[in-house]
């Protein structure tokens, strides 16, 4: 028995929808491959720029910032713009002159730092950002502030070196608050030389997964070690 016209037509539509699914398929894939790379790309030229000595200042770490933080917006599936948006504003409260910001930044780091380790989770190096924007706070009233933030910066850092036992910005910044803090506080340029040490030896070690993933401090960390010389 042949097949009637109306099975034979109703194959053809079948096929011309699966093929239509499958070019459809196709192209969402390009399009996505496409933004993937487009991502990448940006990511990288920002990154690339973190180290910089026309970037490493108040004005430089602003405008990074922003950037990240556009990125952020158009990917926001993404984590790491939001971390190295953090990563900015934070630095960006270390080294402006007016104290009077110093919270304001913190607190717009730390709203960043919130966004990437909701899309991340628990991480060592959302912690050492979490870290930074405490000991950033310090700076508004040492005297006052040092007994509250200090003892909690630390106990973030702790929780950051149970995650990732490996990682060097953890020793780094532990290292630098032994250095930035008094001796009869706790401070030690001592063991704060042996910190860096403990830290250089994990750059030295590390292995990223990618270019774009957190790599900063190597560099810090040799320059905190020649200022204790």
């Amino acid at each position: 028995m042949k097949p009637s016209r109306f099975h034979l037509t109703r194959k053809k539509l079948n096929m011309k929808q699966i093929l239509f699914s499958l070019v459809l398929a196709g192209g969402v894939t390009f399009a996505a491959q496409a933004q993937s790379e487009q991502y990448n790309d940006a990511m990288k030229q920002q990154v690339g720029l973190l180290d910089s000595s026309n970037t490493y200042n108040a004005g430089g770490m602003q405008q990074l910032a922003n950037t990240f933080e556009r990125i952020a917006q158009a990917e926001q599936t993404q984590w790491l713009p939001y971390y190295y948006a953090a990563y900015c504003r934070v630095n960006e409260a270390y080294m402006t002159k007016d104290k009077g910001k110093i919270d304001e930044l913190a607190d717009m780091a730390l709203v960043n730092a919130e966004k990437a380790q909701a899309l991340k989770g628990k991480d060592a190096d959302i912690n050492c950002i979490l870290s930074m924007i405490l000991s950033a706070r310090i700076g508004v009233d040492p005297m006052t502030r040092g007994m509250k933030y200090g003892p909690e910066s630390a106990a973030v850092l702790e929780e950051a070196k149970k995650m990732d036992p490996e990682n060097p910005r953890v020793y780094m910044l532990q290292g630098q608050a032994l250095l930035y803090t008094p001796e009869a506080f706790g401070g030690s340029k001592t063991k704060a030389k042996e910190m860096f040490e403990v830290a250089l030896t994990k750059f030295a070690a590390a292995k990223p997964a990618s270019s774009i993933v957190p790599q900063w401090g190597e560099a810090y960390t040799k320059m905190l070690i020649e200022q204790i010389k």
